[in-house]
């Protein structure tokens, strides 16, 4: 059964694009309900920055200590079951897993042989442009490679800090990806595909997180939560606010009952003549401010001036009285 699906993609080629040259927007992709999604967009977004992040500085590593034009580009994120990627990877292939404490399970880095040795051929003052033998490295290639992968998890860590704080450190190295047991074959993985370029030689490359380590970090980074001092400062900004609120000045107006005129009358009054108010004689006035009645209150005196006393409401006083 086929539905559209953003979050997860299956493995292999996806969907031709029309004769026209034109992608369909929602074309139908592969779900297994054995295995709903789990990948959200906002996590979809969150991963993408940081897989971003990694390919710049990826990039400007595999430069510097290769010394020779490098680049690292993401091409998307995926979900997958760990046994759909490893069947979507050529044998042989370079792969080194790493441990990503203090979380659990392991990350893997997977991408072509050739230019694993092309690497090596570079490191050590090579052209890389020679054809590359497809064979297990050697124990001094592999620590030649080490000293690579030791950098670009380094700046993996740097990119990802944002979602959790990892201290990832190489684990082991394979040629057949079957036998790289980064996770359990049902398990479910995270994957970020690349393209991978060094020198004149160019490849596709992936790096497979698990997902269900990263799920309450990825959570978290999408909507981040505030730590317990910054809700206090939150709070305290909050009641600092209320407190400047109430010394605002307002104008306070204490006024009879409004009274409606005609244009024609209000026109025509000159000095000495009378408006009738239609404010009951035992009715409090009003106090208002902005035009809005907040209390009432009676004519009264203070130390020789004027003054409101403020009184219950007409309603309230007429309820009290019955």
């Amino acid at each position: 059964m086929t539905r559209p699906d953003t979050a997860t993609a299956p493995p292999g080629p996806g969907p031709q694009a029309p004769a026209g040259g034109r992608s369909r927007r929602g074309a139908p992709r592969t779900y297994d309900f054995r295995r709903p999604t789990k990948l959200g967009r906002e996590h979809v977004r969150v991963l993408q920055i940081a897989q971003e992040a990694f390919a710049r500085q990826a990039t400007t590593v595999l430069t510097t200590m290769l010394r020779t034009g490098a680049r690292l580009e993401l091409l998307g994120i995926e979900q997958h079951s760990y046994d759909d990627y490893v069947a979507t990877l050529p044998d042989p292939c370079f792969l080194t897993t790493f441990t990503i404490e203090p979380l659990a399970g392991k990350g893997l880095l997977a991408y072509p042989l050739d230019i694993a040795m092309a690497t090596v051929d570079h490191m050590l003052g090579g052209s890389g442009t020679a054809h590359q033998p497809e064979r297990p490295m050697t124990a001094m290639e592999t620590t030649i490679t080490g000293q690579l992968m030791t950098r670009l998890l380094q700046e993996f860590a740097a990119a990802f800090a944002h979602v959790a704080v990892m201290q990832p450190v190489a684990d082991d190295i394979e040629y057949n990806p079957a036998l790289a047991q980064a996770a359990a074959g049902s398990d479910t993985v995270m994957v970020a595909r690349f393209t991978m370029t060094i020198g004149s030689r160019e490849g596709s490359a992936s790096l497979v997180l698990p997902f269900s380590s990263f799920a309450p970090a990825l959570s978290n980074a999408a909507s981040p939560q505030l730590s317990e001092s910054a809700q206090r400062k939150r709070q305290r900004a909050a009641q600092l606010l209320a407190e400047r609120l109430e010394l605002v000045p307002v104008d306070v107006s204490v006024r009879f009952s409004p009274l409606e005129v005609s244009s024609d009358d209000l026109l025509s009054l000159t000095v000495g003549d009378v408006l009738l108010l239609r404010h009951p004689r035992d009715a409090p006035l009003e106090v208002t401010t902005n035009d809005t009645v907040f209390a009432h209150a009676i004519a009264s005196n203070h130390r020789r001036r004027l003054a409101a006393a403020i009184v219950p409401a007409p309603s309230v006083a007429a309820k009290d009285s019955a």
